[in-house]
Protein backbone atom coordinates (compact mmCIF):
# COMPACT_ATOMS: atom_id res chain seq x y z
CA UNK A 1 0.00 0.00 0.00
CA UNK A 2 1.43 2.98 -1.07
CA UNK A 3 1.45 6.39 1.23
CA UNK A 4 1.42 9.76 0.55
CA UNK A 5 2.10 12.59 2.64
CA UNK A 6 0.66 16.02 1.66
CA UNK A 7 0.61 19.16 3.11
CA UNK A 8 -2.36 21.50 3.08
CA UNK A 9 -4.16 18.33 2.40
CA UNK A 10 -7.46 19.42 4.07
CA UNK A 11 -8.77 22.56 1.89
CA UNK A 12 -8.77 23.59 -1.82
CA UNK A 13 -6.45 21.88 -4.26
CA UNK A 14 -5.35 19.48 -1.96
CA UNK A 15 -8.18 18.57 -0.85
CA UNK A 16 -9.49 17.34 -4.27
CA UNK A 17 -5.86 16.03 -4.66
CA UNK A 18 -6.41 13.91 -1.51
CA UNK A 19 -10.01 12.67 -2.34
CA UNK A 20 -8.45 11.17 -5.59
CA UNK A 21 -6.40 9.15 -3.84
CA UNK A 22 -8.19 7.88 -1.73
CA UNK A 23 -10.17 6.65 -4.05
CA UNK A 24 -7.55 4.56 -5.76
CA UNK A 25 -6.93 3.28 -1.92
CA UNK A 26 -3.59 5.27 -1.38
CA UNK A 27 -2.66 5.79 2.35
CA UNK A 28 -2.27 9.36 3.32
CA UNK A 29 -0.80 12.02 6.19
CA UNK A 30 -2.67 14.96 5.85
CA UNK A 31 0.06 17.65 7.64
CA UNK A 32 -1.25 21.08 8.48
CA UNK A 33 -2.36 23.52 11.02
CA UNK A 34 -5.80 23.24 10.87
CA UNK A 35 -6.51 19.98 13.01
CA UNK A 36 -10.12 20.00 13.18
CA UNK A 37 -10.85 20.18 9.93
CA UNK A 38 -7.88 17.38 8.99
CA UNK A 39 -9.42 15.62 11.03
CA UNK A 40 -12.92 15.96 9.84
CA UNK A 41 -11.44 15.34 6.06
CA UNK A 42 -9.86 12.15 7.58
CA UNK A 43 -12.61 10.89 8.95
CA UNK A 44 -14.34 11.78 5.17
CA UNK A 45 -12.05 9.79 3.62
CA UNK A 46 -11.72 6.76 6.02
CA UNK A 47 -15.55 6.02 5.81
CA UNK A 48 -15.43 6.25 1.99
CA UNK A 49 -12.88 4.28 1.21
CA UNK A 50 -11.75 2.54 4.62
CA UNK A 51 -7.83 3.60 4.29
CA UNK A 52 -5.35 4.82 6.53
CA UNK A 53 -5.73 8.39 7.36
CA UNK A 54 -2.90 9.94 9.70
CA UNK A 55 -2.98 13.53 10.52
CA UNK A 56 -0.01 15.35 11.73
CA UNK A 57 -0.02 18.76 13.16
CA UNK A 58 2.45 21.08 10.66
CA UNK A 59 3.22 24.60 10.30
CA UNK A 60 4.83 25.03 7.30
CA UNK A 61 6.23 28.57 8.19
CA UNK A 62 7.61 27.27 11.56
CA UNK A 63 11.06 25.87 11.29
CA UNK A 64 10.38 24.38 14.73
CA UNK A 65 6.98 22.81 13.70
CA UNK A 66 8.52 21.03 10.54
CA UNK A 67 11.09 19.58 12.80
CA UNK A 68 8.72 18.63 15.31
CA UNK A 69 6.37 17.22 12.61
CA UNK A 70 9.43 15.21 10.95
CA UNK A 71 10.06 13.17 13.95
CA UNK A 72 6.96 12.19 14.93
CA UNK A 73 6.33 10.72 11.07
CA UNK A 74 9.64 9.04 11.71
CA UNK A 75 8.41 7.57 14.95
CA UNK A 76 5.08 6.37 13.18
CA UNK A 77 7.36 5.15 9.95
CA UNK A 78 9.07 3.16 12.36
CA UNK A 79 5.73 1.88 14.55
CA UNK A 80 4.22 0.69 11.49
CA UNK A 81 1.17 3.13 11.88
CA UNK A 82 1.88 4.78 8.60
CA UNK A 83 3.46 1.93 6.22
CA UNK A 84 5.85 4.03 3.77
CA UNK A 85 6.72 7.19 2.53
CA UNK A 86 5.84 6.65 -1.07
CA UNK A 87 5.42 10.53 -2.15
CA UNK A 88 5.68 14.26 -0.52
CA UNK A 89 3.39 16.58 -1.91
CA UNK A 90 4.84 20.26 -0.99
CA UNK A 91 1.62 21.99 -1.27
CA UNK A 92 0.33 23.95 1.46
CA UNK A 93 1.22 27.92 0.57
CA UNK A 94 -0.12 31.33 0.44
CA UNK A 95 0.24 34.83 -0.68
CA UNK A 96 0.33 37.73 2.47
CA UNK A 97 -0.97 40.91 1.94
CA UNK A 98 -1.15 44.46 4.09
CA UNK A 99 2.23 44.86 5.98
CA UNK A 100 4.97 42.56 6.11
CA UNK A 101 5.38 39.92 8.74
CA UNK A 102 7.32 37.16 10.11
CA UNK A 103 8.07 33.61 10.77
CA UNK A 104 8.45 32.56 14.11
CA UNK A 105 12.32 32.60 13.14
CA UNK A 106 12.28 35.81 12.06
CA UNK A 107 11.67 35.31 8.33
CA UNK A 108 9.42 37.23 6.05
CA UNK A 109 6.15 35.05 5.91
CA UNK A 110 5.62 34.22 2.66
CA UNK A 111 8.97 33.08 1.81
CA UNK A 112 9.14 31.09 5.01
CA UNK A 113 5.90 29.53 4.37
CA UNK A 114 6.17 28.98 0.48
CA UNK A 115 9.88 27.93 0.63
CA UNK A 116 11.74 27.46 3.79
CA UNK A 117 9.49 25.20 5.09
CA UNK A 118 8.97 23.00 2.35
CA UNK A 119 12.62 22.81 1.98
CA UNK A 120 13.44 21.68 5.66
CA UNK A 121 10.75 19.16 5.25
CA UNK A 122 11.75 17.33 2.11
CA UNK A 123 15.53 17.51 3.95
CA UNK A 124 14.47 15.76 6.68
CA UNK A 125 12.00 13.26 5.34
CA UNK A 126 14.10 12.29 2.13
CA UNK A 127 15.71 9.16 3.88
CA UNK A 128 12.33 7.36 4.21
CA UNK A 129 11.18 8.02 0.46
CA UNK A 130 10.49 4.58 -0.89
CA UNK A 131 13.27 4.10 -3.51
CA UNK A 132 10.69 5.12 -6.58
CA UNK A 133 9.41 8.15 -4.29
CA UNK A 134 8.17 11.89 -5.62
CA UNK A 135 9.02 15.28 -4.14
CA UNK A 136 6.27 17.78 -6.13
CA UNK A 137 6.40 21.54 -5.17
CA UNK A 138 2.94 23.42 -5.96
CA UNK A 139 4.20 26.66 -8.03
CA UNK A 140 2.58 29.02 -10.24
CA UNK A 141 2.71 30.44 -13.25
CA UNK A 142 3.02 34.12 -11.44
CA UNK A 143 6.97 32.81 -11.00
CA UNK A 144 7.83 33.97 -14.52
CA UNK A 145 7.68 37.49 -15.16
CA UNK A 146 7.76 36.77 -19.30
CA UNK A 147 4.09 35.51 -18.48
CA UNK A 148 0.78 37.11 -17.99
CA UNK A 149 0.29 35.71 -15.16
CA UNK A 150 3.83 36.90 -13.89
CA UNK A 151 3.44 40.51 -15.03
CA UNK A 152 -0.30 40.65 -13.38
CA UNK A 153 1.03 39.74 -9.62
CA UNK A 154 4.46 41.35 -9.76
CA UNK A 155 7.51 40.54 -11.53
CA UNK A 156 10.02 38.55 -9.68
CA UNK A 157 13.05 39.65 -8.43
CA UNK A 158 16.99 38.04 -8.29
CA UNK A 159 15.82 34.63 -6.34
CA UNK A 160 18.77 35.75 -3.45
CA UNK A 161 16.93 33.30 -0.42
CA UNK A 162 18.93 35.72 2.29
CA UNK A 163 17.01 38.77 0.62
CA UNK A 164 13.86 37.61 0.28
CA UNK A 165 13.71 36.06 4.14
CA UNK A 166 14.78 39.56 5.18
CA UNK A 167 12.99 41.88 3.62
CA UNK A 168 11.44 44.69 5.69
CA UNK A 169 13.09 43.99 8.75
CA UNK A 170 14.12 46.55 11.13
CA UNK A 171 12.02 49.00 9.56
CA UNK A 172 13.64 48.51 5.56
CA UNK A 173 11.09 49.05 3.06
CA UNK A 174 9.49 45.60 1.70
CA UNK A 175 8.88 43.89 -1.31
CA UNK A 176 5.42 44.41 -2.22
CA UNK A 177 3.01 41.40 -1.60
CA UNK A 178 2.99 40.17 -5.22
CA UNK A 179 6.69 40.25 -5.86
CA UNK A 180 7.23 38.71 -2.78
CA UNK A 181 4.65 35.58 -3.89
CA UNK A 182 6.16 35.29 -7.58
CA UNK A 183 9.41 35.22 -6.63
CA UNK A 184 8.80 32.66 -3.92
CA UNK A 185 6.63 30.24 -6.36
CA UNK A 186 10.47 31.44 -8.54
CA UNK A 187 12.49 29.30 -5.71
CA UNK A 188 10.00 26.59 -5.49
CA UNK A 189 10.38 25.62 -9.24
CA UNK A 190 14.49 25.94 -8.60
CA UNK A 191 14.33 23.94 -5.67
CA UNK A 192 12.70 21.51 -7.69
CA UNK A 193 15.14 21.34 -10.56
CA UNK A 194 18.23 21.74 -7.73
CA UNK A 195 16.73 18.56 -6.16
CA UNK A 196 16.74 16.61 -9.47
CA UNK A 197 20.20 17.57 -10.19
CA UNK A 198 21.48 16.24 -6.80
CA UNK A 199 19.40 13.29 -6.83
CA UNK A 200 20.80 12.25 -10.51
CA UNK A 201 24.12 12.88 -9.30
CA UNK A 202 23.91 10.66 -6.57
CA UNK A 203 22.13 7.70 -8.53
CA UNK A 204 18.44 8.11 -7.05
CA UNK A 205 15.25 6.95 -8.41
CA UNK A 206 13.39 9.68 -6.60
CA UNK A 207 11.65 12.10 -8.31
CA UNK A 208 11.48 15.82 -8.13
CA UNK A 209 8.94 17.65 -10.18
CA UNK A 210 7.39 21.40 -10.23
CA UNK A 211 3.71 21.63 -10.49
CA UNK A 212 2.01 24.72 -11.84
CA UNK A 213 -1.71 24.20 -10.60
CA UNK A 214 -3.29 27.16 -12.49
CA UNK A 215 -5.00 29.80 -11.30
CA UNK A 216 -7.94 29.01 -9.17
CA UNK A 217 -9.30 31.83 -7.48
CA UNK A 218 -11.98 29.03 -5.57
CA UNK A 219 -9.59 28.01 -3.45
CA UNK A 220 -8.35 29.97 -0.19
CA UNK A 221 -5.59 31.62 -2.48
CA UNK A 222 -7.55 34.91 -1.79
CA UNK A 223 -8.54 34.94 1.19
CA UNK A 224 -6.20 37.79 2.27
CA UNK A 225 -7.55 40.09 -0.65
CA UNK A 226 -10.60 42.42 0.05
CA UNK A 227 -14.21 41.17 -0.40
CA UNK A 228 -15.29 42.53 -3.68
CA UNK A 229 -11.84 41.44 -4.98
CA UNK A 230 -12.30 37.63 -4.09
CA UNK A 231 -15.80 37.86 -5.32
CA UNK A 232 -15.00 39.55 -8.62
CA UNK A 233 -12.13 36.82 -9.30
CA UNK A 234 -14.17 33.88 -8.42
CA UNK A 235 -16.77 35.09 -10.65
CA UNK A 236 -17.69 33.52 -14.34
CA UNK A 237 -17.06 36.77 -16.11
CA UNK A 238 -13.50 37.28 -14.56
CA UNK A 239 -12.72 33.32 -15.11
CA UNK A 240 -13.54 33.99 -19.10
CA UNK A 241 -12.20 37.12 -19.43
CA UNK A 242 -8.73 35.73 -17.59
CA UNK A 243 -8.71 32.61 -19.95
CA UNK A 244 -9.07 35.04 -23.22
CA UNK A 245 -6.63 37.18 -22.45
CA UNK A 246 -3.86 34.50 -21.79
CA UNK A 247 -3.91 34.02 -18.31
CA UNK A 248 -3.31 30.23 -16.96
CA UNK A 249 -6.54 29.02 -15.49
CA UNK A 250 -8.03 25.82 -13.83
CA UNK A 251 -10.02 24.35 -11.07
CA UNK A 252 -9.95 22.95 -7.94
CA UNK A 253 -11.01 19.66 -9.36
CA UNK A 254 -8.75 19.45 -12.52
CA UNK A 255 -5.86 20.80 -10.54
CA UNK A 256 -6.53 18.78 -7.48
CA UNK A 257 -6.70 15.47 -9.55
CA UNK A 258 -3.68 16.91 -11.81
CA UNK A 259 -1.50 16.81 -8.48
CA UNK A 260 -3.13 13.28 -7.56
CA UNK A 261 -1.84 12.09 -11.11
CA UNK A 262 1.62 13.89 -10.10
CA UNK A 263 2.45 12.10 -6.84
CA UNK A 264 0.80 8.74 -7.89
CA UNK A 265 0.21 7.48 -11.52
CA UNK A 266 2.89 5.43 -13.26
CA UNK A 267 2.04 7.60 -16.33
CA UNK A 268 4.07 10.61 -14.59
CA UNK A 269 7.04 8.34 -13.48
CA UNK A 270 9.58 9.84 -15.48
CA UNK A 271 9.32 13.60 -15.66
CA UNK A 272 11.98 14.38 -12.30
CA UNK A 273 13.38 17.87 -13.47
CA UNK A 274 10.09 18.86 -15.59
CA UNK A 275 7.70 21.82 -14.96
CA UNK A 276 3.85 20.67 -15.23
CA UNK A 277 0.73 22.88 -15.87
CA UNK A 278 -2.56 22.53 -15.60
CA UNK A 279 -4.36 24.70 -17.86
CA UNK A 280 -7.86 24.67 -18.91
CA UNK A 281 -8.51 20.69 -18.48
CA UNK A 282 -5.52 19.62 -19.76
CA UNK A 283 -1.52 18.85 -17.63
CA UNK A 284 1.41 18.93 -20.18
CA UNK A 285 4.99 20.24 -19.53
CA UNK A 286 5.90 23.27 -20.44
CA UNK A 287 8.64 25.61 -20.28
CA UNK A 288 9.68 27.67 -17.12
CA UNK A 289 10.64 30.89 -16.78
CA UNK A 290 14.18 31.20 -18.36
CA UNK A 291 15.53 32.28 -15.11
CA UNK A 292 14.64 29.15 -13.43
CA UNK A 293 16.92 27.35 -15.93
CA UNK A 294 20.09 28.79 -14.14
CA UNK A 295 22.29 26.31 -12.52
CA UNK A 296 24.58 28.57 -10.53
CA UNK A 297 22.02 31.15 -9.52
CA UNK A 298 20.03 27.13 -8.09
CA UNK A 299 22.88 26.15 -6.12
CA UNK A 300 23.41 29.34 -4.25
CA UNK A 301 19.53 29.71 -3.46
CA UNK A 302 19.62 26.12 -2.22
CA UNK A 303 23.49 26.39 -0.09
CA UNK A 304 21.62 29.83 1.27
CA UNK A 305 18.45 28.13 1.93
CA UNK A 306 20.35 25.62 3.90
CA UNK A 307 22.03 28.00 6.17
CA UNK A 308 18.62 29.91 6.81
CA UNK A 309 16.91 26.59 7.67
CA UNK A 310 19.98 26.10 10.27
CA UNK A 311 20.25 22.45 8.67
CA UNK A 312 22.67 20.41 10.46
CA UNK A 313 25.27 17.59 9.32
CA UNK A 314 23.09 14.82 11.11
CA UNK A 315 20.18 15.99 9.30
CA UNK A 316 21.03 16.63 6.02
CA UNK A 317 20.19 13.31 3.72
CA UNK A 318 23.99 11.41 3.27
CA UNK A 319 22.64 11.40 -1.22
CA UNK A 320 22.56 15.06 -1.24
CA UNK A 321 25.91 15.95 0.62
Amino acid sequence: MSTVLITGGHSGIGLAAVRVLAAKKIDLVLAGRSPDRMGEVADELRAAHGLRVTTLALDVSSLASVRVAAVQLRQLLGSGEVTSLDAIACNAGGRFDGAVSFSPEGYETTFATNCLGHFLLVELLLPYLSENGRVVYTASSTHDPDSLDGRLVGAVVEPDAVALATTGKGGAKALPAGKRYSTSKLCTVMYAYELDRRLRTAGSSISSIAFDPGSVPDTGFLRGMPKPVQWLSASAAMKWVTKRIGAVTSDAQFSGASLAALVADPDYADVSGKYLQANDGTLSAVRSARLSYDEQRAAKLWDDTKHLVGLTADEEPVLLR
